[in-house]
């Protein structure tokens, strides 16, 4: 079956840096885009940021852009997002998604599979 399984969330303090892992399975990793999404409390869930399967394009919210990056490595069926400079309005439960069509990679609605999250405290 279809599984997503983030990883690498932990509390840090704001400043540092963090990595964060997708690992997906039971589809086919290389032909389809892959979102960032995070949710904190009391707030709906936002785009972080996406990469294409093909020329690996990225494209980011503004309030990431600069700081954040993200990768994937079709080999491993993972998808990465390296987050650099931390803040504490970072803070929340980041899912990865996974999305065949790409027809609007900032609208969560369009996602087909999503990972159940992994939360990132970042500490003043």
């Amino acid at each position: 079956q279809v599984q997503l399984v983030e990883s690498g969330g932990r509390l840090v303090q704001a400043g540092t840096s963090l990595r964060l892992s997708c690992a997906a399975s039971g589809f086919t990793f290389s032909s389809y885009y892959m979102g960032w999404f995070r949710q904190a409390p009391g707030k709906e869930r936002e785009f972080v940021g996406a990469i294409t399967y093909t020329t690996r394009s990225t494209y980011y919210a503004d309030s990431v852009k600069g700081r954040f990056t993200i990768s994937r490595d079709n080999a491993k069926k993972t998808v990465y997002l390296q987050m650099n400079s931390l803040k504490p309005e970072d803070t929340a439960v980041y899912y990865c998604a996974a999305d065949r069509s790409g027809n609007d990679l900032r609208d969560r609605h369009k996602y087909d599979y999503w990972g159940q999250g992994t939360q990132v405290t970042v500490s003043s």
